[in-house]
């Protein structure tokens, strides 16, 4: 059994990875880090997802990519950096409010539509299989109609999720919804999972090629 020192050492050194000089991030991430505290808003995505989100959506050259949960542009700023030029980034969210952030700093980009909706409107109208790359963080796509969401993932595309390790804005009950979800994730028989103890707690999917 791994005594509590060495725990606390193998945390230690992971918080010092998530903080790595090694990241290349966003150029208009500190801005946009700036005004998210200026507002308050305890609710963006921390660098270790946004690194992680980065490097997927530069596996995918020319992809198609889809944030449910805008926020203030935090992870869309990642999802940007790892994109190419022929790749599109949709980001929506209901918050006007927070939202204008991202349009603030990161509206010029071509590649980049930011839509003020309820992640719901906007799932139930896409086609199946049509994004490369899904980041749900919002609850519509992760704990409501995550099914959905996962429907519109292409072959071989990724759909991501993060805050499943406790966070300090969970609402009361929400831990327990956790576990229930990572189980349901994992028995999907489209999909692959990956869960990590990474950041706030990811975990990536892969849908699976399919059989001939």
């Amino acid at each position: 059994m791994m005594s509590s020192h060495a725990s606390s050492r193998g945390r230690s050194k992971l918080e010092r990875m998530q903080e790595s000089p090694f990241f290349t991030p966003p150029l208009e991430l500190e801005a946009i880090k700036a005004r998210t505290a200026e507002l308050g808003f305890n609710m963006a995505s921390e660098r270790g997802i946004g690194n992680l989100l980065q490097v997927l959506a530069a596996s995918k050259p020319g992809g198609r990519f889809l944030e449910l949960g805008t926020g203030t542009g935090m992870a869309t700023s990642w999802i940007l950096s790892g994109m190419d030029d022929k790749s599109t980034l949709i980001s929506v969210d209901n918050d006007e409010a927070v939202q204008a952030v991202a349009h603030e700093f990161l509206g010029k980009d071509p590649r980049l539509k930011l839509l003020p909706l309820d992640a719901g409107q906007f799932i139930w109208r896409q086609p199946k299989k049509s994004f490369d790359l899904i980041f749900a963080d919002a609850l519509i796509g992760k704990y409501v109609a995550g099914d959905d969401a996962l429907a519109l993932v292409a072959p071989g595309g990724f759909y991501a999720i993060d805050d499943l390790l406790p966070q300090p804005n969970w609402p009361e009950g929400h831990a327990e919804k956790v576990p229930n979800l990572l189980y349901h994730l994992s028995s999907h028989p489209k999909f692959h999972m990956m869960p990590m103890a990474w950041s706030t707690g990811i975990a990536v999917l892969v849908r699976k090629p399919p059989v001939k």
